[in-house]
């Protein structure tokens, strides 16, 4: 998998998804087989540039690997400014969201709300990829509603203004996360243009990694929500796609060290105090691939206030 004079280890990336994508999500899913992972969204906002969280998100310091930044705003001069700044900080590649649904995003038309506005999005493009020299990306959705499927005028307008790789979840902005994911509108996109072309949305397990693949023409695939708590997802594609056998799911203990290991980072990144709040999500969602650890047990993991107490209460739970 090629994007722009950077070659990936392989064809899986791990999604920029807002509030989980950190540096240490991201180091944690490479480790453990995926080929890129994208930086949760940061806005292109000037008056946010220097706050410390719009700083953490795009913290690149002992990161591994081809490092890609997501950029998310409706102003192309400050897109492009927010490009320069973030390939300054050590950026490899720089991805233009034009995806996310959510309602605070779409409400001051950025993200995939910008996907009814074709002349804005040649804007924003034109201006991003002549503002920086390194690859540009751009991820997006199939239109805004089912009635306004227009990726493949997107797609071709990426093309022609210098995108090096296009990803579309396969559903609309108007769909949100509801319902399933479809893949025809991926196909005929990736048959209407010559860059890469990666697939993305309810990618969650081997089998759907294989059939998407096979039935996209898609160069790579995206995984996002199936990679919480489940990092080892990307192993076991890998696995599969190189030898053509399944790879064991990870035992409980293995699960548990890998959990620990993340906390640590997590507290390390965040400090202790950021760092428990924001760890309760991730142990909430390693806990859901525990059949044996209750709810009682999982109340009094999510109580803790200090990485002390945090640790000594996952490692009750794996050990009740």
């Amino acid at each position: 998998m090629q994007i722009g004079n950077y070659t990936l280890q392989n064809n899986l990336i791990l999604a920029p998804m807002a509030g989980i994508s950190d540096r240490p999500f991201r180091e944690l899913c490479k480790k453990q087989g995926a080929g890129l992972a994208v930086s949760e969204m940061v806005a292109s906002n000037p008056a946010l540039r220097y706050h410390k969280r719009t700083l953490l998100k795009a913290d690149h310091t002992g990161e591994s690997g081809i490092r890609s930044v997501q950029i998310l705003g409706t102003d192309p001069q400050q897109m492009a400014e927010a490009a320069r700044f973030n390939a300054e900080r050590g950026a490899h590649i720089i991805d233009i969201n034009m995806g996310c649904p959510a309602k605070k995003v779409c409400s001051v038309a950025a993200g995939s709300a910008l996907l009814r506005d074709e002349v804005l999005v040649k804007k924003i493009l034109d201006a991003v990829v002549n503002a920086v020299n390194i690859p540009v990306t751009l991820k997006m959705r199939t239109g805004w509603d089912i009635e306004n499927r227009n990726a493949i005028e997107i797609a071709k307008i990426a093309e022609q203004t210098g995108i090096t790789a296009l990803t579309i979840h396969g559903r609309t902005r108007a769909c949100k996360f509801n319902g399933q994911a479809e893949y025809e509108t991926i196909k005929a996109v990736k048959s209407s243009i010559n860059i890469p072309v990666i697939a993305n949305g309810d990618i969650d397990s081997v089998e759907k990694a294989i059939f998407v693949l096979k039935n996209t023409g898609a160069d790579a695939i995206m995984i996002g929500r199936a990679a919480q708590g489940n990092p080892w997802l990307f192993s076991q594609i890998n696995y599969f796609l190189e030898t053509g056998k399944r790879l064991e799911k990870p035992t409980q203990i293995t699960i548990q060290n890998t959990l620990l290991a993340h906390l640590e980072q997590l507290y390390s990144f965040y400090g202790n105090i950021t760092g428990v709040r924001i760890a309760r999500k991730h142990i909430g969602w390693y806990f859901n691939h525990i059949d044996t650890i209750s709810q009682d047990t999982k109340n009094k993991v999510n109580q803790a206030q200090c990485p002390t107490e945090q640790i000594m209460q996952v490692n009750l739970a794996f050990n009740f």
